[in-house]
């Protein structure tokens, strides 16, 4: 039997030129229009890419991403489905109004309101179509199959409309909902990011660390001892609302032979430091439940009953004191704890990060850069009992590198836990 004959491979080849030739030849042979019409009639196997926005040039991390938007439409085709390929581009989304903004020398939505909305929405839609030849040159060159010539864009109104009518079913579902949550919130963008955005932007901060006097007003120590409480946040002080304390934990009465503080029996040394001593007098934070304290700022007027103990599960002994000041505009867990007491929800800060004008001291203030002079006001009154440096990771916006902070205001949810069943089985179907 004759043995089969092939060509000798070269010593050298030139793969570039190679590329190219296959390259020539599916462009002037119409190869992948050939492969979608050789496939039809099989059973569909829908692909809409991810899209990539076009408003800076592609880089090495979108080669990587469409190697994979390729591999899986040419397996399923060699399997026997019909794979259309419909390419599009992302035309929203913060990044891309930033990006404009910096073009223009912005500096957030005042800006955007004196130049006209209008004019910067066009500006936007100019932005995202910029570099789409570059992208359609990096797809033919890499053999990327898809089809660019019928690609969606999701500025357009047929995407838009397709967006709401989404909404509309879930809604129609009773699964879209308003509620009242504490989620992060960039000042500078102007809008709550989700768990998944907040993980991205972590910074190493120091911020200060104040253990401030709380004074006891009514209770068996009314007028003798003040609650201790710690916080690496005292621009939330302003809004004080309650102190936490755990029901079961031991609360201990200790003394330097000048004044009295309450802070957890097992934190009363790492706490109040050496020449401190338990005067034996303890309560449990539920007996504490209700003692009424005076505010360490009365900047603000709240519309109910305030300023007391409420017994908090979520308190711990492991830093501070034990004791938790409550701000439930400002923390998921205060306002929880704040709502079952039917605490009132006071917010003094803006939605651009400044305290409202009118308050003393702080009135027009970042948020952020209120705490040096609320600390020194503190100190002055007497109500300062230590001030300790505090190295530690805060959340950043990852698109501008603000400081967020948690915002208590109405925003609409989508109700995935009530499907979650559902969705976990779905799941399990796809290979």
């Amino acid at each position: 039997m004759t043995s089969p004959q092939y060509r000798q491979v070269p010593a050298q080849v030139d793969l570039p030129a190679l590329e190219h030739a296959v390259l020539d030849f599916w462009r002037e042979q119409k190869i992948f229009t050939k492969s979608l019409e050789q496939s039809e009639g099989r059973p569909e196997w829908v692909f809409y890419e991810g899209p990539p926005t076009a408003n800076g040039m592609p880089g090495a991390h979108h080669i990587e991403a469409r190697v994979f938007k390729d591999v899986f439409p040419r397996f399923r085709t060699m399997q026997g489905y019909h794979v259309g390929r419909k390419a599009g581009w992302d035309c929203h989304g913060l990044p891309v109004e930033l990006a404009v903004e910096k073009e223009l020398g912005f500096n957030g939505k005042k800006d955007i309101e004196a130049y006209g909305i209008a004019e910067f929405n066009a500006k936007c839609r100019e932005s995202v179509t910029r570099h789409t030849d570059a992208f359609a040159e990096l797809t033919t060159r890499m053999g990327y199959w898809v089809d660019l010539d019928d690609a969606y864009r999701t500025m357009d109104p047929e995407y838009v409309e397709s967006v709401w009518w989404s909404l509309k079913e879930i809604f129609n579902k009773g699964l879209l909902v308003q509620d009242h949550r504490v989620a992060p919130w960039c000042p500078r963008c102007g809008t709550g990011l989700s768990d998944h955005e907040l993980a991205q932007g972590y910074e190493t901060v120091v911020d200060p660390s104040v253990f401030v006097r709380f004074p006891l007003t009514s209770g068996p120590l009314a007028g003798e001892a003040a609650l201790l409480i710690w916080t690496t946040t005292p621009w939330t002080l302003i809004s004080n609302t309650a102190v936490g304390a755990h029901p079961d934990v031991t609360y201990a009465v200790a003394t330097n032979g000048e004044e009295k503080l309450v802070v957890a029996q097992a934190l009363v040394e790492k706490a109040l430091g050496e020449g401190w001593e338990p005067t034996g007098q303890t309560f449990t934070g539920r007996e504490m439940e209700r003692w009424t304290y005076e505010r360490p700022f009365a900047f603000l007027d709240f519309p109910a009953e305030a300023h007391y103990v409420v017994n908090a599960d979520y308190v711990t002994t492991e830093d501070g004191t034990g004791l938790v000041h409550q701000s439930p505009a400002f923390g998921a867990d205060d306002l929880l704890v704040c709502k079952a007491y039917g605490l009132p929800v006071v917010n003094p800060v803006r939605p651009d990060g400044t305290f409202e004008e009118d308050l003393p001291l702080v009135g027009g203030v970042f948020f952020k850069k209120a705490d040096e002079a609320l600390t020194e006001d503190l100190k002055d009154r007497g109500l300062l009992f230590r001030h300790v440096p505090y190295e530690h990771s805060y959340p950043h916006c990852w698109r501008c590198h603000t400081a967020l902070l948690y915002y208590a205001q109405p925003s609409w949810y989508i109700r995935t836990t009530a499907v979650k069943e559902r969705l976990l089985e779905e799941n399990e179907k796809t290979n």
